[in-house]
């Protein structure tokens, strides 16, 4: 199967070494490349504003385009900040947000990475959802990828993303999980 060569819209360079790690190890026939786009941010569901994001970012780049949204939903908050984590953590700063929690027993989040795909303008969107389950935490390990810091995925023996290898870390993020989805779509595609 030929390799497809798909525009990745992010701005963030440490979501597109991940995700090129988290493709090349499903093997997916898939070749992503980078452009930085400033997106505009609506206000909705996760669906929602990755469709949204993907329909813009297709009209620019004209071809295969793939975005990304991220989201942090605390429990105890009804899943906020949710999909609006990103202006929290402009506001705030990571190390900040368990604050947000400190008047809660329930310290339980769930991370979500949305990945919505299209051949071009006008074509179909394809929606791609993982998730991982955790907790709020005080900030441990390296500040430097969003709340990553903050987020001791289950099952880590409370071990943030941050102070997880890469390669740790790749086998049981959300961001891997939607990729997994991804890479599937692709090689039956």
């Amino acid at each position: 199967m030929a390799e497809k060569t798909v525009t990745f819209v992010t701005g963030n360079l440490n979501k597109l070494r991940e995700a090129q790690s988290i493709v090349s190890r499903f093997s997916a026939p898939v070749a992503l490349v980078h452009r930085g786009i400033d997106l505009d941010e609506i206000q909705g569901s996760v669906d929602e504003i990755a469709e949204a994001k993907c329909r813009q970012a297709a009209a620019i780049i004209g071809g295969p385009t793939l975005i990304e949204d991220t989201s942090l939903g605390f429990r105890a908050m009804g899943g906020l900040p949710g999909p609006y984590v990103k202006w929290f953590m402009k506001a705030l700063g990571a190390p900040q947000l368990p604050r947000m929690l400190a008047d809660f027993d329930d310290k339980h989040a769930t991370a979500m990475c949305v990945m919505a795909y299209t051949e071009g303008p006008g074509a179909p969107i394809h929606v791609f959802k993982g998730t991982c389950d955790g907790r709020i935490v005080t900030a441990s390990g390296p500040t430097t990828f969003g709340w990553d810091c903050v987020f001791a995925p289950e099952g880590q023996d409370g071990k943030t993303f941050a102070e997880m290898t890469p390669e740790a870390k790749n086998q049981i993020s959300h961001r891997s999980k939607a990729f997994k989805m991804l890479a599937a779509f692709f090689a039956n595609a």
